[in-house]
């Protein structure tokens, strides 16, 4: 008789729970993000010093970075190994992210970087995926034209150093060898 009460007050409490409260702790665990959803595998840009892609023409932050897809959302932050699915939630900000500045997305558009000219490529999904970790073992992007930022003052020395200069007549503005 004792075990029959017990389980009709445990129902009795789990019925009159309010749902809010049950609600909440299911919202906490099982948090689904918007998705974002790409006609094709998007294109990336390599951030100059960071070696953090970045999707520019996404309408939301989406990075790839040490293998792994990363995204905030509402403060918090996900992480995934596929761009289009498989968020899940991560206690902190990737590491990568403090050396993201705030207005990168106004240094795309705007082609430059830390005030300076800044060429930056689109680079295919599959070749990020691909090379990422060669790139950055091998610091491609900083060997590469200085991450395609055309600084002027590093130019100078840059060319000091090369014994090369500059031709302004030239078609791309380069160096060119002596």
């Amino acid at each position: 008789m004792n075990k029959l009460m017990v389980g009709k007050v445990f129902l009795a409490l789990f019925f009159t729970m309010p749902a809010s409260a049950v609600a909440g702790v299911d919202a906490d665990v099982h948090i689904a993000l918007p998705p974002v959803v790409f006609a094709t595998p998007p294109m990336l840009v390599v951030l100059p010093e960071t070696n953090a892609y970045v999707v520019p023409d996404a309408d939301v932050d989406i990075f790839f970075f040490d293998g792994r897809w990363w995204r905030p959302w509402e403060g918090r932050w996900y992480r995934s190994k596929h761009y289009g699915s498989g968020w899940r939630y991560t206690r902190d900000a990737p590491s990568f992210y403090r050396r993201i500045p705030s207005g990168w997305r106004n240094d795309y558009r705007d082609q430059r970087w830390k005030g300076n000219p800044w060429d930056h490529q689109k680079i295919p999904h599959d070749e990020v995926r691909k090379n990422w970790r060669t790139w950055e073992t091998n610091r491609h992007w900083a060997k590469k034209n200085n991450w395609g930022v055309l600084n002027e003052i590093k130019q100078t020395v840059q060319q000091h150093r090369l014994g090369t200069r500059v031709h302004a007549n030239t078609p791309t503005g380069k160096f060119q060898p002596r």
